[in-house]
């Protein structure tokens, strides 16, 4: 079964029934083409064609997130939006991801832009990679969640090493100025820090 969900934004399209194999021939088939993302989990693919708009948010995450990295002076790897992958069951990109000290195979945090519905599904294929945390913005927001042994569990302030300290509401003004003002965005988080 096929369907479309059509946004001004971003388009997804979800399909029911494929196998493993099947995923790996269509990932291949859009390996040149940028902007499309796949996921997969137990038999479901989903596919998304991101809007610049989604680019764009993504990128001035990852930009205020290294810079609140740098300025703290930790050590960290972005890698961006790597595929995340356990064979036969699940497979991400995510549009930002960090891995906290050492590149290590699967990220400390992914962090997803949705344009789309579904933020809360989408963390059963992050449980089976077991991704420590994962952060959605959506509508303006950040939505965290922490792994725990019976899966994720919403919480407030996020539980990884050095992002504990994060003031996620400095956060969240820091990407909506960055709507007007990169250059802003980042010295109201640079003196937002200081405090």
């Amino acid at each position: 079964m096929t369907y479309l969900l059509d946004k001004p934004t971003d388009q997804r399209s979800i399909h029911k029934g494929i196998s493993w194999e099947q995923f790996k021939l269509i990932e291949k088939g859009f390996s040149e083409s940028p902007g499309v993302k796949l996921f997969y989990y137990k038999g479901e693919l989903e596919i998304l064609a991101v809007s610049p708009e989604h680019e764009i948010f993504g990128r001035v995450i990852g930009m205020l997130i290294q810079t609140f990295f740098l300025e703290l002076e930790v050590e960290f790897t972005p890698t961006g939006s790597m595929t995340q992958e356990k064979t036969g069951e699940a497979s991400a990109q995510a549009d930002e991801s960090y891995c906290i000290g050492d590149l290590k195979p699967i990220p400390d945090l992914s962090i997803e832009i949705i344009f789309t519905s579904g933020s809360t599904k989408k963390l059963n294929r992050y449980q089976a990679l077991q991704v420590p945390e994962v952060w959605f913005w959506e509508d303006g927001l950040f939505s965290l969640y922490h792994l725990r042994a019976n899966g994720y569990e919403r919480v407030y302030q996020s539980e990884l090493p050095y992002l504990k300290d994060l003031d996620l509401g400095l956060l969240t003004q820091c990407v909506l100025k960055a709507e007007t003002s990169k250059v802003e965005a980042v010295r109201m988080l640079k003196q937002g820090m200081k405090r």
